[in-house]
């Protein structure tokens, strides 16, 4: 091993700039100033809270107000947050709700059918999901809460865009429909067909088509306003859980599917 015995002359550290925090942050610390004690706060205030130039917190405050994240009071010129926050909040609220309310039920469909169940969400042109349960037997499906896949060609993702408006089933054909597996559908009218066959039956079924040696049929939750939030899904390996089995189980996740609708405050008419 070679060592190298030159003396190398010690250099002075350089110092970091310092760092300058971007509109977006800055933007984001405004929101954050405010609190249930400080419900209105004036320029002034957030400028001194955060550091600020009075400039920089106007110019922010006006761009916050005009996309509906600050209010200004007209009485006496203070800001309070808007309605536009309320509705970010409400989506989050959803999802956390929908999760609660379907958890011990799909503890009764995992016990009931021995199988691995899921709850998932679109996420743009995938699915995500939001929780799961394993199977207790000793070959089974796995998944992880967070986990992205496509969903054109899962049943959950086939469950939530069956009932979606036109521009996203749009959005996810133009995006392409790429194969995961030899089994997976990548033809469009063949999508659209298999999305009106889910809205006649309501229920969607994955063949191998998202992942190689697995099944799984998927039933989507409604919220009280009837829309679409979520699918509910029974997976497990093609050697166990044959076509017939498969079926077998449509009435189970559709009714448990239902159910969860209802805790939601969903009334079929």
């Amino acid at each position: 091993m070679l060592i190298n015995t030159q003396k190398t002359e010690a250099r002075p550290e350089k110092k970091a700039p310092p760092t300058r925090l971007s509109s977006v942050a800055s933007a984001l610390l405004v929101l954050k100033v405010f609190s249930e004690a400080e419900a209105e706060l004036g320029i002034s205030s957030i400028a001194k809270q955060l550091s600020l130039a009075k400039s920089t917190v106007h110019r922010l405050a006006v761009t916050l107000t005009s996309e509906g994240f600050l209010e200004q009071n007209q009485e006496n010129g203070r800001y309070r947050l808007g309605l536009s926050l309320f509705g970010l909040g409400a989506l989050v609220r959803r999802r956390m709700d929908v999760s609660n309310q379907a958890r011990p039920l799909l503890g009764v469909l995992r016990d009931s059918t021995r199988e691995a169940v899921h709850l998932a969400i679109l996420d743009k042109t995938s699915i995500m999901y939001l929780y799961n349960l394993e199977t207790s037997q000793a070959i089974g499906i796995r998944s992880y809460i967070g986990t992205r896949k496509p969903a054109f060609c899962t049943c959950e993702g086939r469950a939530l865009l069956a009932f979606s408006p036109p521009e996203l089933i749009a959005s996810v054909i133009r995006e392409g429909l790429v194969a995961r597996t030899s089994k997976t559908k990548t033809d469009p009218q063949a999508l659209q067909k298999t999305l009106e066959e889910v809205r006649q039956s309501g229920y969607a079924i994955d063949d191998e088509e998202s992942e190689i040696g697995m099944r799984g049929i998927a039933a989507p939750i409604r919220d009280i306003s009837g829309k679409v939030i979520a699918a509910i899904s029974l997976a497990g390996p093609i050697q166990r859980l044959t076509k017939k089995d498969l079926r077998g189980f449509v009435s189970q996740v559709i009714s448990t599917a239902d159910a969860i609708s209802a805790r939601m405050g969903y009334k079929r008419r």
